[in-house]
């Protein structure tokens, strides 16, 4: 009989239970139906403030969903779908015209790492359900994960799950040694690899294979048993034509194995056709749920619903579902570059604590930890954002910018942190991280310092070159990437709009093995050295700049981190408070163009409504000026113009921004 504690079998009911079981559910080793672990996992978390933070974000992403919903309704309305669904397959056929099958790439992924490195140091572990990290799982290993326990999950919820886990502490330095053993022979195979965490990464076997006469099939299987043979330590390969495809594959034949997809756009389509949603790299458990509420479920739906994707590109992302339903994705493997770094940090997770000079002991922990990164890297910046998690699973988070590079002692660095700390607490956190954002790069400067007068003389014929233009175009992108796809170095998208945003806000848990990463975006904490299994060392993408001033951001409800200043008032009473309070904000605003939800009122709408149909204008104006003129002079841009471009009509695109009224029905 069911508890009747628990929600009643209702849709919402039913995704709140699937957002409590936790971004973690097809790992490896799991059980296929989870219904009944799901049940238990409900059961032990309520009441708890998981529980109710988990609570509230399923409420607001059932209401964006409902936005959405009504979105496609009122955009459907006499709307030809037929000639929409004509124009999305002519995008289809230019997608299929792309796909190349000539490169061998391998995705490799290490079984259960930090659980398999404990196993090395205590062998007696080898056939018990254990898990590594305090407060929150890490990673389990594959006895534990029988009993449905898995990583990013509260160790309260795995007890209950399976009452006789054993729970170890994170040796961290341990993890980041095996790591740079296995990294090194993978490098072997190719020495351009992509590490994408500190247990898994992306090579191109292709010229191995050919040298040494290999099947690709021969060439991972040596791999592997290279692996176990220096390290004692499985890994898993999958063998496919491109990233997306080879990270599928790697987890198919979980653990210590391998598998080779065939080499042919019939037997690929056939493969993704059937697959989940869930299991394409780049959609998370957000992306998910909102292809659900309009009918896909697994990528052979995405051709069935394209006429929709069309009308909603800016919510779901066409061209990158489209990929996906026909499995092309980018196959160029190379390490991360310096130029692509957005940030450097470093976060603790650990057990609830309250105590101040506790916490305290946290940040310095932190502090120090990003000196050394950012010492070691070469890195310096002019904004720090200090990031906190309650206990109550909320995330906050405070920056302040300078107008002069910080300094990267940990001294300096403990002293912005707690200046931003202090006048919130009291307050009861289980993480704390600190982050530069605005980078400069120090080795970068030291290279060119060195070349002297040659550079000099070489910088007078740059003008106009491709890459003083690219570095131009990229600091426009920059200032909206939230605006635009990201793309891989071959120019495929890497996610659904929003999955690296989510991803960021929503995880739980620090210094997992099971890294959240895109295709080919990855940028290691040490570039072109050895790779790091830390507390976490973060490396993402900033959101929007905030102001000089010191802000407060808040976690929204669309998994987004929504800026709000914070005023001296504010903070002075909710200190006199004991207490924080949070940032009350109005009901959000959609844009009918981008579909973005806007936390502003009618004239900030209107003033966004605005910007949207001028944006793809100025970006071209912008464009356009970077071209030499006649004369051989540079253009207003180049001089550091502030000229608005005039406002015009966004351009008519055969695929996106096109319009809807082409589409609507005579009469």
């Amino acid at each position: 009989m069911a508890d009747p504690s628990l929600p009643t079998s209702t849709p919402d009911s039913d995704s709140l239970l699937r957002r409590l079981a936790g971004p973690s559910v097809n790992k490896a080793g799991l059980a296929k139906d989870q219904t009944e672990i799901n049940r238990i996992i409900a059961e032990v978390s309520k009441g708890s403030k998981f529980y109710e933070n988990e609570k509230r974000k399923d409420k607001e992403l059932t209401l964006r969903i409902e936005r959405i919903l009504k979105l496609r309704d009122e955009a459907i309305k006499g709307v030809d779908l037929s000639k929409i669904e004509q124009q999305v397959d002519k995008m289809v056929a230019r997608l299929e015209a792309k796909r190349d099958l000539s490169q061998v790439i391998v995705h490799v992924d290490m079984d259960a790492f930090f659980a398999s490195v404990e196993v090395l140091d205590n062998p007696s572990l080898a056939s018990k359900p254990f898990a590594v990290g305090q407060g929150v799982i890490s990673t389990a290993s594959y006895e534990a994960r029988k009993f449905g326990v898995r990583s990013g999950m509260a160790t309260f919820v795995a007890k209950k799950l399976c009452p006789d886990l054993l729970v170890l502490s994170s040796h961290f330095d341990r993890y980041s040694e095996m790591s740079n053993k296995v990294m090194s022979i993978f490098r072997r195979y190719d020495p351009t690899m992509c590490a994408a965490g500190c247990d898994e990464g992306y090579l191109n076997i292709t010229r191995y294979c050919e040298e040494h006469n290999l099947s690709p099939e021969e060439c991972a299987s040596q791999m592997r048993q290279t692996v176990y043979d220096e390290t004692r330590l499985t890994v898993s390969a999958g063998i496919a034509p491109n990233k997306m495809l080879a990270k599928i594959c790697s987890d198919k034949n979980k653990p210590n194995g391998q598998y080779k997809l065939d080499f042919e756009p019939g037997a690929i389509k056939a493969f993704m056709h059937d697959l989940s949603i869930r299991k394409v790299p780049g959609v998370g458990r957000v992306n998910e749920r909102l292809l659900e509420s309009i009918g896909i479920t697994n990528c052979g739906d995405i051709f069935q619903k394209r006429a929709v994707l069309f009308l909603l590109d800016k919510q779901f992302g066409l061209e990158f579902l489209l990929q996906a339903y026909l499995g092309i994705a980018s196959n160029v493997v190379e390490p991360g570059q310096r130029e692509e770094r957005k940030s450097i940090g470093a976060e603790r997770t650990f057990n609830a604590l309250s105590d101040t000079s506790k916490i305290y002991a946290k940040l310095e922990e932190v502090a120090a930890e990003l000196e050394h990164d950012m010492e070691e890297g070469g890195w310096t910046g002019k904004t720090v954002t200090l990031k906190y998690k309650l206990d109550t699973f909320q995330v906050f988070t405070r920056a302040k910018s300078f107008d002069r590079w910080i300094s990267s002692k940990k001294e300096d660095l403990f002293a912005i942190g707690q200046e931003l700390l202090k006048p919130e607490l009291p307050l009861t956190l289980r993480l704390i991280g600190l982050r530069v954002t605005k980078l400069k790069d120090l080795k970068a400067e030291a290279e060119s310092k060195a070349r002297g007068i040659k550079r000099f003389f070489e910088s007078a014929s740059m003008n106009s070159s491709p890459r003083k233009r690219r570095r131009f175009e990229a600091t426009l992108t920059d200032n909206n990437e939230d605006d635009f796809p990201r793309l891989s170095q071959d120019g495929f998208a890497t996610a659904m709009p929003g999955f690296y945003d989510d991803a960021e806000t929503s995880e739980l848990v620090s210094g997992t093995d099971d890294s959240v990463t895109g295709l080919g975006v990855y940028t290691p904490v040490h570039e072109a050295g050895p790779s790091t299994c830390k507390s976490r060392s973060t490396s993402h993408q900033p959101g929007r700049s905030t102001s000089p001033h010191t802000s407060s951001v808040s976690q929204s409800m669309h998994g987004k981190l929504s800026v709000s200043p914070k005023s001296e008032k504010a903070r002075r009473a909710a200190t006199e408070k004991d207490e924080l309070l949070p940032v009350v904000l109005p009901a959000p605003l959609e844009c009918p163009i981008c579909g973005k939800l806007l936390d502003t009122d009618n004239q900030g709408l209107n003033e966004h409504v605005d910007f949207c149909l001028s944006k793809q204008a100025i970006k071209e104006a912008q464009t356009e000026s970077l071209k030499p003129t006649s004369s051989g002079h540079r253009t207003a841009v180049e001089m550091g113009s502030r000229k608005q471009p005039a406002r015009t009509k966004p351009a008519t695109h055969d695929v996106h921004g096109g319009g809807l009224l082409r589409y609507k029905k005579k009469g």
